[in-house]
């Protein structure tokens, strides 16, 4: 049975981007982002809402002779990995291994869970935020970035969800990641 895993970068006040839209201030280090690397190195599907596909597609075009070690192991992760993307706009995708879906269907999750044996992720604050509200997802890990940002996308949905804090992890650069388990 595969897990519903919520990855996200975030502000200190727990933002994914900023009032503008704007979340350069997220760029990982080498070193979060081979923690990272690590982090989506199991899953076997993405699902993403409209707006973070549109930014993700990067790793599925960026020339490989070009990048560093740590962004060509991201991108040979991601370009492997099977992507579902809701979106009631999109025509046609552009990136191998990826299919549209008009509507989130909580049950189609469901049986999702219940049948790969890889784990999936959810990406997106919107996205997950339906997930986490529908009761689907399984984990939530925050990568907290040191730095107010004072208003934005809210990382996580206004709902009361019981965590179980399982690991942290302190990085050079400020970052802290949380992993929680949801308590079901």
């Amino acid at each position: 049975m595969a897990k519903l895993i919520y990855c996200a970068i975030t502000s200190l006040d727990g933002f994914v981007e900023d009032a503008e839209g704007n979340f350069d201030w997220s760029m990982p280090d080498e070193e979060v982002h081979a923690f990272v690397n690590d982090l989506q190195r199991p899953v076997g599907t993405y699902l993403y809402g409209r707006r973070l596909y549109d930014v993700m597609v990067f790793w599925g075009t960026m020339p490989l002779d070009d990048a560093s070690p740590v962004a060509r192991d991201f991108a040979e992760v991601w370009r492997a990995a099977d992507k579902i993307v809701y979106s009631t706009s999109l025509e046609a995708a552009s990136t191998p291994n990826t299919r549209i879906e008009r509507d989130f269907d909580p049950d189609t999750i469901r049986q999702m869970k219940a049948t790969f044996e890889r784990d999936l992720t959810v990406g997106g604050a919107n996205l997950a935020g339906q997930a986490i509200e529908a009761g689907l997802v399984d984990e939530i890990h925050l990568l907290m970035s040191p730095i107010l940002i004072g208003a934005g996308k809210p990382a996580l949905p206004d709902a009361r969800v019981e965590l179980e804090l399982i690991d942290e992890r302190r990085f050079a650069n400020g970052v802290v990641h949380l992993h929680h388990r949801v308590r079901i």
